[in-house]
């Protein structure tokens, strides 16, 4: 008989909670700091700490008023923490009584000076809930949760949409699937699914395959979420987990392109190989996914594993195709370029507070770096798929109206079917998505360009 771990206190989640919002704004990542999570505290640390750090940027506001003068580090760590989570952006997780009772028993393990001191503040809050909750919101952090040089950064790139894209951020993500073409079909899967009592929307895909020519759609919501590894078929690579923004990668590269069987195709900073996999659910080709990190490429070889699909894997720079190209140039080339990430904070809530201003430049270099050093690899006539995460158009629009000033019409050109920014909003303008099918997705940007 297996043991199994008790359920952690309430406390004691709040604690490792604080500590994982300290360590963010350490300048840590959520993901690392998670991974070295006990495991039994760790489903709930990461939901707590999702929760705190979407309305980090209230509860900082929040605190300065009602405590002006800033606690120690690890107490004003728990201290927001807890006024995020009794914030009223989203239902609270626990009972409001609940929340500051075992906050107080967090500060008494953390700190115990600091007890007294938590209980007042926490308790002041829900006293004057209102008039805070009014105040903070006339201040921008505390209104947007985006730090200030994002919100002027979205203002300034989206001047119509820009209230409703930080307020998308904020929103929970869905869990979006990809059924593996190999195995099934969306439809198939959501029936499957019903069959045993669970959820699930048809998320189609228009326009992916041309006038006359549209493409089964294979893109699952599952509402409400689950766990994978409760899922049908997961173990076996029947389904991955991929956001349906992400998943229009791969069907813009090929649609279209007549690729013969085997045609050689790059994947340029693959990973963790969620595009990589679904090239090869779609076509039979020779794959080289390419990832500077080793230890992320790792992630690559369990994908394909779990999908029993084959590529090749190899560590190095895109920038330097010299220390890792054989000569052979590829029909194809998907760039899912380095970026800030800003179009999917909804999923990794603390990028925003990791990224700094200056970040945004420093990848645009990054990216016209990569993208100069791929074009000659391509072969006359291929296509070159540049795909990013992000909603800031220096790493979008503006990136790819250099690269084809700098190449000159001759050289390249922008394919028709070429998405641009795609935005979690109702009217992003992108083609085949709009409504609440485009409220579902992430924010990205897709340029497909031909080379002449």
């Amino acid at each position: 008989m297996s043991a199994s771990h008790p359920s952690p206190a309430l406390s004691r989640l709040l604690d490792l909670t604080a500590d994982a919002v300290q360590a963010v704004r350490g300048g840590r990542s959520l993901t690392d700091w998670l991974a070295r999570c006990p495991v039994e505290s760790r489903p709930g640390v990461q939901a707590l700490s999702f929760h705190a750090l979407r309305w980090l940027g209230s509860a900082t506001e929040l605190r300065g008023l009602l405590a002006p003068k800033a606690p120690p580090p690890n107490v004003d760590a728990l201290l927001v923490t807890a006024l995020a989570l009794l914030w009223p952006g989203e239902p609270p997780p626990y009972a409001e009584h609940t929340l500051v009772d075992q906050a107080v028993t967090a500060a008494r393990q953390r700190t115990p000076a600091a007890a007294a001191f938590v209980n007042a503040v926490l308790r002041r809050f829900l006293r004057e809930r209102d008039a805070l909750v009014a105040a903070v919101k006339h201040r921008p952090l505390g209104a947007y949760n985006h730090p200030l040089w994002w919100i002027e950064r979205v203002r300034r790139d989206w001047p119509a949409q820009w209230q409703g894209l930080l307020e998308a951020a904020n929103r929970r993500p869905p869990l979006t699937l990809r059924v593996n073409a190999r195995r099934g079909t969306g439809q198939s899967y959501v029936q499957g699914l019903a069959a045993l009592g669970r959820a699930a929307t048809l998320i189609e895909a228009p326009g992916l395959g041309g006038p006359g020519q549209a493409r089964a759609s294979h893109t699952v919501i599952v509402d409400p979420p689950c766990p994978v590894q409760q899922l049908p078929g997961f173990a076996d690579g029947v389904v991955s987990v991929q956001d349906a923004a992400a998943q229009r990668a791969a069907p813009l590269l090929l649609d279209g392109a007549a690729l013969a069987p085997k045609a050689r195709v790059l994947d340029a900073c693959a990973a963790p190989g969620g595009k990589t996999a679904h090239l090869l659910e779609l076509a039979d080709l020779d794959v080289l996914a390419l990832d500077s990190d080793p230890v992320r490429l790792a992630r690559v070889q369990d994908n394909l594993n779990r999908l029993q699909l084959r590529a090749e894997l190899k560590a190095g720079d895109a920038r330097s195709p010299q220390g890792w190209w054989d000569g052979r140039p590829f029909d194809a080339i998907l760039l899912d370029a380095p970026c800030t990430a800003s179009g999917i904070v909804r999923r990794h809530p603390d990028v925003r507070w990791l990224r700094r201003g200056d970040d945004v430049d420093a990848l645009a270099r990054v990216q016209a770096e990569i993208l100069e050093a791929l074009w000659p690899l391509l072969k006359p006539g291929g296509r070159l798929l540049y795909a990013t995460c992000s909603i800031f158009q220096t790493e979008g629009r503006h990136q790819i109206d250099a690269f084809l000033q700098r190449q000159g019409p001759a050289a390249a050109s922008l394919e028709p079917q070429s998405p641009g920014h795609i935005l979690p909003l109702p009217d992003n303008g992108a083609p085949g998505m709009g409504g609440r099918s485009a409220m579902l997705q992430d924010g990205f940007y897709y340029a497909l360009i031909r080379k002449t």
